[in-house]
């Protein structure tokens, strides 16, 4: 099966979300918000076939995986607060370096160079999904804030 134990796995699949929801979070609108999580929805359903050689991913994400219901997510405690202050970025970055130490030694360095560059797709994914404005149709798709939490991720990824 994979080199993780169920917690492991949560951890591994936790990153990737939490970096998406945390870039989510810091420019909501109901529509809006809903294109993003499709954004992201996409891109956790298309990884195992995106990175067929990723043992990282195919661990966390394979579709046998995903159906299993083994790895469960908390809803993450979300507080506007959190949202306002960076926290939720904060977060994200923790749950990436939780992620980054389970699969330290169990995969190879260019294996954990595509799990982080997936981790930072998930966000740039949502941040580039729904613009700004009414119904998220507006032309600048990545806003200022967005933008901001995206260097953050890349530079907890050292991307």
């Amino acid at each position: 099966m994979s080199d993780y134990t169920t917690a492991e796995l949560q951890t591994l699949v936790k990153a990737p979300m939490m970096a998406g929801l945390s870039v989510a979070m810091v420019d909501m609108g109901i529509i809006s918000t809903a294109i993003e999580a499709a954004a992201m929805s996409k891109q956790i359903a298309g990884a195992a076939e995106k990175y067929p050689a990723n043992s990282i991913i195919q661990a966390g994400f394979s579709e046998a995986t995903l159906r299993s219901r083994d790895v469960k997510l908390d809803k993450p405690d979300v507080k506007p607060e959190d949202v306002k202050s960076g926290a939720m970025i904060d977060q994200a970055i923790a749950d990436i370096s939780a992620a980054l130490a389970v699969v330290a030694g169990k995969a190879t360095p260019a294996e954990v160079a595509e799990y982080k560059q997936f981790i930072y797709d998930c966000g740039a994914a949502v941040a580039a999904a729904a613009g700004e404005g009414l119904f998220g149709t507006g032309s600048n798709k990545v806003s200022t804030a967005e933008a901001a939490a995206l260097a953050k991720l890349k530079a907890a990824l050292e991307l």
